[in-house]
């Protein structure tokens, strides 16, 4: 046994979180793609058959009301509301992360006023916010500035209306500074909108503390929600009266029942809600967050470091010199709960990996990323993982 293998062990041994692993579904693989898509809960495929053979089947239609359907987006954005620091009533669960960013970056615009014309976007953004900031500009008569995270303070002014940034890049898993960047934002009279995909339920995000204006994100990653699971809208509660959703729906009503020919906001979080609540899905993110009664943010992030640490010291020890470059920074403060390392032939490198039982995911051109799910990630893990990657690269 290795020296590197046999601290693994120790590890592993020491670990408050170690015992979370057996709530899940995993197999022999080293899983290391869970900011992709999280593994399975193990209670999940009960809950999921309990909703489709007794809910639907039985119940059918009563269950709206007396399986709590109606109220979901609510009662699951309440769950997941201790995992991003917000209190109750902040949170509603439902629709894509896309459009999630869309109703928020909108209403951030209209909440800004006329005066403000201009919406500052994250340049290295996932693609698909850059898309929707455009669209947001077109359609409120703004323009759009793309400017990386670290000028941001330095693009702020009287012109600025919301600004869209990732809390964790996606690509490097940089992690970029949310409380001096909110507080830069305000400062210049201005709202933000953090995409929080690649940070929630991976370390602590403290909505509420940092006075966050509008914040969305996925389930199905760290939160392990499930393919395509509904996303979440965080709005902040003093703003909510003035929440003007660009995507007002028969949910979002104050009588959604009422049919009325106009509209009226219902109060609360509540306006984020669009149409009819994609229930299966949801109640099978609803069983995925029981994963977390007994876990403490602090400890995941701990775990967190720790693993990424040890994986980043695995790879310099296994790894032949100047094969890999790390992508990640190597300060706590800076990173997120994944490790990119850039390789020339990264996307044959990554298809050997998983062939070999080590399931990373590649971003073109030339990215091997690995992420990290504290609940059921161990270094043993870790070790493996970078000891295969030394030998296919040896």
């Amino acid at each position: 046994m290795s020296e590197l293998s046999a601290r693994a062990e120790k590890l592993d041994a020491a670990d408050e979180l170690a015992h979370k692993r057996a709530e899940f579904v995993l197999d022999e693989a080293v899983y290391l793609d869970g900011n992709s898509l999280g593994a399975l809960p193990a209670n999940v495929p009960g809950r999921v058959a309990d909703v489709v053979a007794r809910q639907w089947g039985a119940l059918r239609i009563r269950s709206w009301e007396e399986s709590g359907w109606w109220t979901a987006p609510e009662r699951i954005g309440d769950r997941i509301a201790p995992l991003v620091g917000a209190a109750p009533g902040q949170v509603v669960v439902g629709d894509s992360t896309s459009v999630n960013v869309f109703k928020a970056l909108v209403a951030a615009v209209r909440m800004a006023g006329e005066g403000r014309d201009e919406i500052v976007v994250d340049a290295t953004t996932f693609p698909t916010d850059g898309y929707l900031a455009e669209s947001a500009a077109r359609l409120t008569g703004r323009t759009l500035r793309p400017v990386r995270p670290s000028e941001v303070p330095g693009a702020l002014g009287p012109r600025t209306a919301a600004v869209l940034l990732n809390h964790v890049d996606y690509r490097t898993g940089r992690l970029h500074d949310l409380p001096s960047l909110t507080s830069a934002v305000h400062a210049a009279g201005a709202l933000v909108v953090w995409d929080l995909c690649h940070s929630a339920g991976a370390l602590p995000v403290d909505l509420d503390a940092h006075g966050v204006d509008l914040a969305v994100g996925c389930t199905y990653k760290y939160l392990n929600g499930g393919p395509g699971s509904p996303a979440y809208l965080y709005v902040r509660r003093d703003l909510q009266p003035r929440f003007d959703s660009p995507l007002p729906g028969w949910n979002s009503h104050a009588e959604p029942f009422g049919m009325r020919g106009d509209y009226a906001p219902a109060d609360g979080a509540l306006r984020g809600r669009v149409g009819t609540p994609d229930i299966l899905s949801m109640l099978a993110l609803e069983g995925a967050l029981d994963v977390w009664q007994d876990v403490s943010i602090a400890s995941v992030r701990a775990k967190s470091l720790a693993l990424t640490d040890f994986f980043l010291e695995c790879v310099e020890r296994y790894v032949p010199a100047g094969r890999v470059e790390s992508l990640t920074p190597a300060a706590h403060e800076e990173r997120g709960s994944q490790v990119a390392l850039r390789c020339p032939d990264a996307g044959t490198v990554m298809e050997r990996l998983i062939e070999r039982g080590v399931v990373g995911d590649f971003r073109a051109p030339d990215v091997l990323r690995f992420g990290f799910t504290p609940l059921y990630v161990g270094f043993a893990d870790v070790e493996k993982a970078a000891r295969t990657l030394g030998e296919l690269l040896a």
